[in-house]
């Protein structure tokens, strides 16, 4: 009888606690930043170890006298030593030399090729000519982090020419309410990506954008998020509808985006002023600082945009969008042009000023 109610008494043992999804959550976080921080790891020591060997072989050539025969043995000799390893051909090892070269003089660069992959740097190195332009492109690249195939179209589609010959058209307004402006936007925005028909529409354009969302994002930069696209306002008993509503977290503001098929009008300026107001009185949050206004168009008349924007009471910038890429070698061209202006200036500054002195 005792034993029965023994039985019958005895507690059952506790469940043990399931982990939560925050639990889960903390702990895939942990394990994505320790694999992180280990590819990290492992290229800052590949790029090292390429950087070491082309140093090597250029401190040989210099004081042995090696070349091109040279450097192939050494390429077939590490091939018949260790078979299983890969990526030290002749081609990859004067490779390891020019980006050797390459900086060994910048020590502003050479910290920041390491933080790169080898393919990345592979890019900026073949196909940027100017130290200026090797830079902007390290720097953007870390900053955008852009995967192999985004550096590739942002090379192809020259935006380093472009922003150096074409800064963003921003209003005084932009420059006052938001200084660092300048580095978010650009003037023009490469959409070869929607395929667009040369008759196409608003609405063609505008669905292109939205279906290609994430390539769109890319373009535009890192910062930028979404928001919704015919994004309803409602001012006095009328509704009204803006193409695209994105938020900058870098600016912490929203970016109300019009697009226009047609050329630059300096009457479109009124109608996204309007809904910037109804923004920064309507949608906007207290903390978040006032709303910025882009009128993407076909095509502008700088001069034009100039004056529009001159005045222009609320912050607002004019680009345009292109649906193929640019011809790279007049860009280039152009911008050889661009750099000789300076100097010749630079070099008449200087002569001025050793006259007044």
């Amino acid at each position: 009888m005792n034993k029965a109610l023994d039985k019958t008494n005895r507690v059952a043992p506790a469940q043990p606690a399931l982990p939560t999804q925050a639990d889960l959550d903390t702990m895939l976080g942990l394990i994505e930043a320790a694999r992180t921080r280990a590819v990290a790891a492992v290229n800052a020591e590949l790029v090292d170890l390429y950087w070491n060997i082309g140093r090597y072989i250029i401190g040989k050539i210099a004081e042995d006298g090696w070349g091109r025969g040279t450097v192939q043995a050494l390429a077939e000799a590490i091939q018949r030593q260790r078979p299983t390893v890969r990526g030290y051909s002749a081609r990859n090892l004067w490779r390891m030399m020019q980006f050797f070269e390459t900086y060994r003089n910048e020590p502003k660069l050479a910290p920041l090729v390491r933080e790169l992959p080898w393919t990345h740097n592979l890019l900026i190195m073949s196909r940027c000519k100017r130290p200026e332009e090797r830079e902007f492109y390290l720097r953007t690249c870390l900053r955008e982090r852009w995967g192999k195939r985004e550096l590739e179209r942002q090379l192809a589609g020259a935006l380093f020419e472009r922003t150096v010959l074409s800064p963003p058209k921003l209003s005084p307004v932009v420059t006052d309410l938001h200084p660092a402006a300048a580095e978010v936007f650009k003037d023009t925005y490469m959409v070869e990506f929607l395929n667009l028909p040369p008759g196409h529409s608003e609405a063609d354009l505008q669905r292109g954008l939205v279906e290609q969302l994430k390539v769109f994002l890319i373009e535009l930069g890192r910062d930028f998020c979404f928001v919704g696209s015919q994004y309803p306002l409602q001012v006095g008993g009328r509704d009204f509808s803006l193409d695209l509503l994105l938020f900058n977290r870098a600016l912490c503001c929203l970016v109300a985006v019009e697009l226009k098929i047609d050329q630059f009008q300096p009457e479109h300026l009124g109608k996204l002023e309007f809904y910037l107001e109804a923004l920064d009185r309507d949608v906007k949050k207290p903390h978040e600082r006032p709303s910025i206004g882009v009128l993407l168009c076909a095509t502008k008349d700088h001069e034009v945009v100039e004056y529009a924007l001159s005045r222009a009471m609320s912050p607002a910038l004019v680009a345009e969008y292109q649906t193929c890429l640019p011809d790279k070698k007049l860009l280039e061209a152009k911008l050889h042009e661009f750099y000789e202006l300076a100097r010749q200036q630079a070099a008449i500054a200087a002569e001025e000023g050793a006259c007044h002195a």
